[in-house]
């Protein structure tokens, strides 16, 4: 029943795609494409999770360039009708984007070689933002996704797991987000991240994905990386940057997370949107 669920989600969610792409339909959502816009068979609607790419988007301090998009042309040919067309250049994390798990274990899956099943899928967030609003380095902990799995159900493989953080609304000031805007400097990073016991007890059921409404899954002070280390060592990708996530339910959403398709990449920029239910 669950797969039946999920593909006629999926299906629907392409179909209002492309009724909205004929449409033109615009919007003020992160993305650019209002989720009231796009209307789904049975009530169902679409919710963009991705903050757009420009000279606001943030990346870890230690990148030496940001987002750059230059123009290749804008106006009218010599042919008197118009064409635009530009070129862009970024590092491969920052913005809402994909963690390959090669990024941090070698020998696992580069960007271009994730498996489809892990970047679609059923989600469930937990949601740690009274804990983090107490305490800006907070780390989920194991029993965090227990009490989650008490009030919700139990966390099926394959599921996508969003933690959420409200770190979300400091976006894009930098400082308040990242806990340090100076560029090249880590060492007074401050923002929730996932603790490394938690990420082990996501490892154990077997998760498709890990997404998280701040710069890392790591928290800012690490200087380990053990979140990474775990996950992606178990090849399991994470979705960093993630945006909107107040808009999903605890449980009940379809999750499509498309990322560039970079070659041996360890990352790359990611289109995340979600289908929710009536």
């Amino acid at each position: 029943m669950r797969t039946l669920i999920t593909t006629n989600l999926v299906l629907a969610a392409l179909s209002a795609g492309c009724a909205a792409e004929q449409a033109g339909a615009r919007g003020n959502t992160p993305g650019g494409a209002g989720a009231s816009d796009i209307r789904l068979p049975e009530g169902a609607r679409l919710v963009d999770l991705t903050y757009p790419f420009d000279d606001k988007t943030i990346y870890w301090p230690t990148a030496t360039t940001g987002f750059t998009h230059g123009t290749v042309h804008h106006g009218k040919t010599e042919g008197g009708y118009f064409y635009s067309a530009y070129t862009l250049c970024a590092p491969e994390h920052g913005g809402t984007h994909l963690d390959a798990p090669i990024h941090f274990a070698e020998g696992k899956s580069t960007a271009d070689a994730v498996p489809l099943p892990r970047l679609v899928g059923s989600a469930v967030v937990v949601d740690v933002s009274a804990a983090a609003a107490r305490d800006s380095d907070y780390l989920v902990t194991p029993a965090d996704i227990e009490a989650f799995e008490r009030a919700h159900g139990a966390i099926e493989p394959l599921t996508i797991v969003m933690i959420r953080t409200g770190w979300g609304e400091r976006w894009p000031d930098k400082k308040r987000y990242l806990g340090d805007d100076r560029p090249g400097h880590t060492e007074a990073l401050h923002f929730p991240g996932i603790g490394e016991d938690a990420a082990r007890a996501l490892i154990e059921r077997n998760v498709g994905a890990v997404g998280i409404d701040t710069a890392s899954i790591d928290h800012g002070p690490s200087r380990t990386f053990m979140a990474h280390r775990a996950l992606l060592g178990a090849d399991i990708p994470a979705f960093e940057n993630v945006a909107s996530m107040e808009s999903l339910p605890s449980r009940g959403a379809l999750v499509i997370a498309l990322p560039m398709k970079i070659r041996a990449g360890s990352g790359g920029p990611l289109r995340i949107v979600a289908v929710l239910p009536s």
